[in-house]
């Protein structure tokens, strides 16, 4: 069930809120002011909170930082009527996962919304330094050279599988560079469509379009001072390549409707599970973009070329999310943690993270023992079938339709809960299902 806690201490707005998530299917909880909205998020927390900035006992920035010290992995929404760069920056470096400017469209704010409740927490921004787990010979090379980058100012390129952990070397570049001061600050170039995005990523002015009702601090000027990550560059449509280009060579930006230029200081974390070297041939992606972006590549090994990693791993998840089930201290069986080791991970450290989640929460007592389904007598089953879907000449979108068919039929068509463990967004996943043309089911 999506559900979101409102905090706004104007009661028609909050009303108006109110009544149209509910009507879009949230479960939707309210408060009026921070103390509230900070008891009533510690009695039952949300998956979501939105909060206006200023507020008669307090402002947004509170909001932010009760929940983060109560569940870190809460995305939070701040709303103001008082939009600026300085307030922006403040936002995102003390948490926020997006800082919107009022009056904006429901129909943007749910957008938004469905976008961090449907995506994994470690694409969010603003959260807490991830804890750095692997014990691997590659994943330990991978750090340290991470951290040697980091001292230099050069832009840097992520290659690897989705789920392998790209988020945790960016994040790890800015926290041992010069800039870890500076907010670090994350888009996923492939979760907005090309209307949107450019927005995202420059920001508008006043009227650039139609329903532009306020000026927009796009993602670059958010991250002045310090790093922007740009998440599946691989992504990114071709028509917004060229600007991207000139925003890294000449270290400025044009709002989208604006007449000037914006001057900007930020270093580039760029990822993706793509081949650019392809994507460049192919003619989807600028050779001069790619040349740009590669002057520090790292390439992050698979899980399963770095099995010695999977056990600390899955034990980190153990402890990560057993207290949510309040049921005290889990362990592995012995046969649990050989069926870990064996398998694939063709989903990386994301898939390997959505399994103990799922054996935890079939668990029938303390000890998890493969009773989550994917692994034990599934495991043969499972290669068969991958050995199945994966066979030579099938093309990419097939591979895509098959994989949403497959998640989707294992959540009984939940679509929220496909896209936690395919890793992508809800609004992806939508898309998806719509270009696929698959049949209509029961779905939340």
């Amino acid at each position: 069930m999506k559900e979101v806690l409102i905090v706004d201490d104007e009661a028609a707005m909050r009303a108006a809120l109110e009544a149209n998530f509910a009507r879009h299917g949230w479960r939707v909880r309210s408060a009026s002011g921070v103390a509230e909205a900070l008891t009533a998020f510690r009695i039952s927390p949300t998956k979501l909170v939105i909060t206006d900035m200023r507020m008669a006992d307090g402002d947004g920035l509170q909001v932010v930082e009760g929940v983060r010290k109560c569940l870190p992995e809460t995305p939070v929404i701040l709303l103001t009527a008082y939009g600026n760069v300085p307030d922006a920056v403040e936002a995102m470096r003390g948490g926020a996962c997006d800082y919107l400017q009022k009056p904006i469209s429901f129909e943007e704010l749910e957008a938004r919304a469905e976008q961090f409740v449907g995506q994994d927490t470690e694409t969010l921004l603003g959260l807490p330094e991830p804890e750095v787990v692997g014990l691997s010979l590659a994943f330990r090379r991978v750090m340290e050279q991470a951290k040697k980058v980091a001292r230099s100012g050069a832009d840097v390129l992520i290659e690897a599988e989705s789920g392998t952990g790209k988020e945790v070397v960016a994040r790890t570049i800015h926290r041992h560079s010069a800039r870890k001061k500076g907010p670090f600050v994350a888009v996923n170039c492939s979760a907005f469509p090309e209307n949107l995005l450019e927005s995202e990523l420059f920001g508008h002015v006043r009227g650039a379009f139609t329903g532009a009702q306020a000026n927009k601090v796009g993602k670059f000027e958010l991250a002045n001072g310090g790093t922007l990550l740009l998440d599946e560059i691989g992504d990114l449509p071709l028509p917004l390549q060229p600007k991207l280009l000139r925003a890294l060579q000449e270290r400025e930006i044009d709002r989208l409707g604006d007449t000037k230029p914006v001057p900007i200081d930020v270093r580039i974390v760029a990822t993706t599970n793509k081949s650019l070297p392809q994507q460049v041939k192919s003619g989807a992606f600028r050779a001069d973009l790619f040349y740009r972006l590669h002057v520090v590549p790292l390439t992050i090994p698979p899980l399963r070329e770095r099995r010695e990693d999977i056990l600390p791993l899955a034990e980190h998840f153990l402890r990560k999310y057993e207290p949510m089930e309040c049921r005290g201290l889990f362990r592995m069986a012995p046969e649990l943690a050989a069926q870990l080791q064996e398998y694939d991970w063709p989903g990386n450290v994301r898939e390997l993270e959505n399994v103990i989640r799922r054996e935890l929460a079939f668990a029938v007592g303390t000890t998890l023992d493969g009773c989550g389904g994917l692994l034990g007598a599934d495991l043969q089953e499972e290669k068969e079938e991958a050995g199945e879907r994966c066979r030579a000449g099938l093309t990419l979108q097939e591979m895509e339709k098959r994989l949403l068919e497959a998640t989707l039929e294992a959540t009984g068509g939940n679509r929220t809960k496909a896209a936690a463990l395919m890793g992508v967004s809800l609004r992806t996943v939508r898309n998806k299902i719509r270009e696929f043309g698959l049949p209509a089911r029961r779905v939340s």
